[in-house]
């Protein structure tokens, strides 16, 4: 039998995880699958996955209305939560033996705080300890936006030992940022007394949507064409070098004793945008120890057909820098295409929470009218 390559990413320290999640997936026990199969060692969660699962079938409907019917006080956004947190506890019970096998590094399934509050650093402190507090499993991690606000959102949370998922990173300066928050937040526990072993944390960096607006630019400027579909790897791969000066480094090293551990970087967005690039770029570029990718269900799928794994991402570490540096010759401004890309990023996860909301107040409504007849 031929091996799998989504399992043989984790001989070369990559934690494979699945960028979806489902009702439908955890009632037919196919996460279980996945976990026995392919090595699967997480779930995340957006906004977007969560509109498609909840409003493209009939699949939460009965605990909607008997939800709507016992809590008349709730709103949507309630409803949503309620909703949410039960396929989180699902999928984080059915993770819990891969969470317990690794140290409590993997086995985790990540949820978002409404990403209304992206700007908000005081009302995503507040929403993240209430959702940690409803989930009450130690494989959760709350997913925080790495806006600037953010960044104080991520450290107090960190130091009350609650797990983090940081996500929409695309800049290397913002995820230094982010690194150095998440070891703020370590030390503030460290000198309180508290420990520092169990609280684990990814930095959540996206990869296609870069190359995407990036080479959109390099056409405009007729580039040469060897510069197109490399922005993105370049930039993860600047963002590993930081992630190991950072993490190998002194300032760790007390935390590290005292077994802390690294905040790993998750290559996030890695489903092909381009058809002209590989199905699976995103994947077979950026394998290296200690980091995770989290992989659509297309992307799963086809780098479990025809992935070869190796680890590829150190090997073009040192020309990485040289790569921005010629796209940035070019009079790319690569700091203020990565602004714009989180600033669209939470805008998109915006409208898709509120057209969630909407369609659970249309089928909440629609419910109780069928109940009534």
């Amino acid at each position: 039998m031929s091996t799998n390559p989504l399992k043989s990413l984790g001989s070369y320290g990559q934690s494979v995880w699945y960028d979806n999640i489902t009702r439908t997936m955890l009632r037919t026990g196919e996460l279980a699958r996945l976990v026995e199969e392919d090595g699967l060692a997480g779930v995340t969660s957006n906004p977007t996955i969560f509109e498609k699962a909840i409003t493209g079938g009939s699949a939460y409907d009965a605990e909607l209305e008997a939800a709507a019917r016992a809590h008349p006080e709730w709103d949507a956004a309630e409803l949503f939560n309620h909703l949410a947190v039960e396929d989180i506890r699902a999928a984080a019970d059915v993770l819990r033996p891969v969470y317990d096998a690794t140290g409590g590094r993997d086995g985790m399934v990540s949820i978002e705080v409404s990403p209304t509050l992206a700007h908000d650093a005081a009302g995503t402190v507040a929403e993240a300890r209430k959702l940690h507090a409803w989930l009450d499993r130690p494989n959760v991690m709350i997913k925080v936006p790495a806006t600037r606000e953010g960044l104080s959102a991520i450290e107090t949370l960190i130091a009350d030992g609650i797990n983090v998922n940081v996500t929409l990173l695309f800049a290397v300066d913002r995820y230094v940022a982010v690194a150095e928050a998440y070891i703020r937040g370590l030390e503030a526990r460290l000198r309180a007394g508290k420990p520092v072993d169990h609280v684990a944390s990814v930095a959540s960096f996206f990869v296609s949507r870069v190359d995407t607006a990036v080479d959109k630019l390099l056409v405009e400027r007729g580039a040469d064409s060897r510069l197109l579909g490399k922005a993105a790897i370049a930039n993860a791969r600047v963002a590993y070098q930081a992630f190991l000066d950072l993490f190998d480094g002194e300032r760790f090293a007390a935390l590290k004793a005292a077994g802390a551990q690294v905040q790993r970087l998750l290559w996030a967005s890695t489903g092909t945008k381009n058809p002209d690039y590989s199905d699976v770029l995103y994947v077979e570029e950026l394998i290296a120890d200690r980091t995770v990718n989290t992989l659509p269900p297309a992307t799963y799928a086809a780098y479990r057909d025809h992935g070869q794994p190796a680890p590829r991402l150190r090997d073009g570490l040192s020309e990485a820098p040289q790569v921005l540096a010629e796209i940035q010759a070019l009079g790319i401004d690569l700091a203020a295409v990565t602004d714009r890309l989180e600033r669209e990023g939470v805008e998109a996860f915006v409208v898709s929470y509120r057209n969630l909301l909407q369609a659970l107040e249309e089928k909440t409504a629609t419910l109780e009218r069928q109940a009534a007849r």
